[in-house]
């Protein structure tokens, strides 16, 4: 089946209708983009098409399942207010029930429910409560020089480069690499980003004090009222239309999107008209993602038995503005580990941890376990977590870094195991004896092999990751997590939302930009508050004389 009739008089094509925007990948960032585009650039919606491989809207940042076969959310966003770019969007998309705006609902819910976790890390069945970061001074200055060092002296070294191996058994660095998803071998440059992003939420990271929550998971909170929203306007959403390459042409100087071609066989391609513009979202976190079951593991996959990373790899060919490709895909062993997903039918789980934590689900946030062999952390969000799960059922999200290391309590490698096995390991770590028989009989823990998921963290040089608007190209512009957009941090929602908004306006060249990114090195009281929380100091009240 054609999408399109290619236009055979190039020199004329597509002078005669509006024009047009095609958007490839169905993730975040191409739905932001698609309502910039309408509305901050004045694009009909009918004039925007949105082409997605799989049958799924939402990308990397995915929710479904049922309590008969178990819930699945393969990754955790964290968001908090300075997410700028995303609350700007959102507040233009109302909720699925049209009460309020997606922000208004985030920032209502977070009133309500905030985050202060009583047992941010879990030892020997024992909760900690606003655990010192035990940093030395010399970790303390390597953090200060890692703020102030530019880009370019850091180069494509890793963290565990800049500090001493003591820095890696600081209980700062077991709660800043579990929230952030970090491993010692990760970029420098990353780290110091996120450092400098989050310098703001330091003072209270020992609670995940400033963390927000959406009322559901992302996907029904987030995802759904945008593609609601894009829908009721007539964006044309394509699924199961996998895009394989691009043909690119250089017209009077620039280079331009000739054509997208389409793997479906009898599918023609789509010609690309010369004022259309065409956005891309290279690279991909979750791709050959392998799910496991309670009996079954997961399997490790890799880049041939996904799309994302061989359709860059044909685009860069000969082509360094979009970028090297190479440096990401190819570190299966530094960028994968797992997550798991957990169906509880029985609440004896939930009132174990609420007595643990002295948190009620929802409220405290990540708990990592740093004596894990696997670093095992979960999050026990507020319930309901999908929208039309019963009252019975209740939902649990974890995941471990270390997944080749064997378990404490199962002898075997996190990526081999089932997810009977890996709740009997985090029952394990909980204590739980009396009633480990029961909640493994009731629940279905369904875990996730991910080989991709931090490969926007992997040692990176400049040029690696290509700019929003390629350097020579006209109508073209990459978004998601796998573009430059110095200064802000990948691995959130907020960067793909920002390359989408930046790639709206670039692309037709409206006078606006993006707000701006968050600088709390530039505040002297969060500097202040984050000098003291590193060297262990509690916050200083000044009292009133009067």
């Amino acid at each position: 089946m054609s999408f399109t009739t290619p236009d055979p008089l190039p020199d004329r094509r597509r002078t005669d209708r509006a024009k047009q925007a095609y958007l490839v990948g169905g993730g975040i960032a191409s739905l932001a983009a698609a309502a910039f585009l309408i509305r901050d650039g004045d694009l009909l919606a009918r004039d925007i098409t949105i082409y997605e491989g799989s049958d799924r809207i939402g990308g990397s940042l995915d929710g479904c399942g049922s309590p008969q076969t178990g819930y699945v959310l393969r990754g955790g966003r964290m968001i908090e207010r300075k997410y700028l770019c995303t609350y700007d969007l959102f507040s233009s998309i109302p909720t699925l029930d049209d009460s309020k705006t997606v922000t208004k609902e985030i920032f209502d819910w977070n009133e309500t429910m905030k985050t202060s976790s009583k047992a941010r890390l879990v030892r020997g069945g024992r909760r900690e409560t606003a655990p010192k970061f035990g940093l030395s001074e010399k970790d303390i200055l390597t953090i200060e020089r890692l703020a102030i060092e530019p880009e370019v002296l850091l180069g494509d070294t890793s963290i565990e480069v800049q500090f001493d191996p003591g820095f890696f058994e600081t209980d700062f660095w077991f709660m800043w690499c579990t929230t952030f998803a970090f491993q010692p071998w990760h970029s420098a440059v990353e780290f110091k980003r996120y450092l400098l992003r989050f310098s703001h939420m330091v003072a209270g990271f020992d609670r995940l004090n400033g963390i927000m929550r959406t009322v559901y998971n992302q996907y029904d909170s987030m995802v759904l009222p945008l593609r609601k929203w894009l829908e009721e306007r007539g964006v044309i959403f394509k699924f199961g239309a996998r895009v394989t390459d691009l043909d690119l042409k250089v017209r009077d100087g620039s280079t331009v999107v000739d054509r997208i071609l389409f793997a479906q066989p009898g599918t023609e391609a789509i010609t690309v008209g010369v004022d259309d513009l065409v956005l891309i979202t290279l690279g991909s976190m979750t791709d050959a993602s392998s799910l496991g079951s309670m009996d079954d593991a997961p399997q490790l996959k890799g880049k041939s038995d996904g799309d994302a990373w061989t359709f860059w790899e044909r685009i860069a060919k000969g082509r360094p503005e979009f970028g090297r490709p190479s440096a990401f895909p190819g570190h299966v062993g530094e960028s994968k580990w797992m997550s798991f997903t957990t169906t509880l039918h029985d609440d004896g789980f939930l009132h174990v941890v609420r007595d643990l934590t002295g948190n009620v689900p929802g409220e405290g946030g990540l708990i990592t376990f740093p004596d894990s062999n696997w670093l095992v952390s979960i999050v026990v969000p507020h319930q309901p977590h999908f929208i039309g799960q019963p009252d019975d059922v209740s939902v649990l999200w974890g995941y471990g870094l270390r997944v080749d290391e064997p378990g404490n309590f199962v002898k075997k490698a996190m990526s081999a195991c089932s997810g009977r096995e890996i709740m009997t390991e985090l029952l394990g770590h909980l204590h739980v004896e009396a009633e480990a028989a029961s909640i493994l009989k009731s629940c279905i823990c369904i875990p996730c092999m991910m080989p991709f998921i931090t490969s926007q963290f992997l040692r990176r040089a400049p040029g690696d990751r290509p700019l929003v608007i390629p350097t020579g190209t006209k109508n073209l512009a990459i978004i998601g997590q796998f573009c430059e957009m110095p200064k802000d941090v990948v691995f959130t929602v907020e960067y793909s939302v920002r390359s989408a908004q930046t790639a709206v306006y670039g692309l037709l060249k409206l006078n606006r930009k993006p707000p701006a990114i968050h600088q709390g090195k530039f505040d002297p009281r969060v500097l202040f508050r984050a000098f003291l929380a590193l060297h262990d100091v509690g916050p200083i009240v000044v009292e009133s004389a009067a």
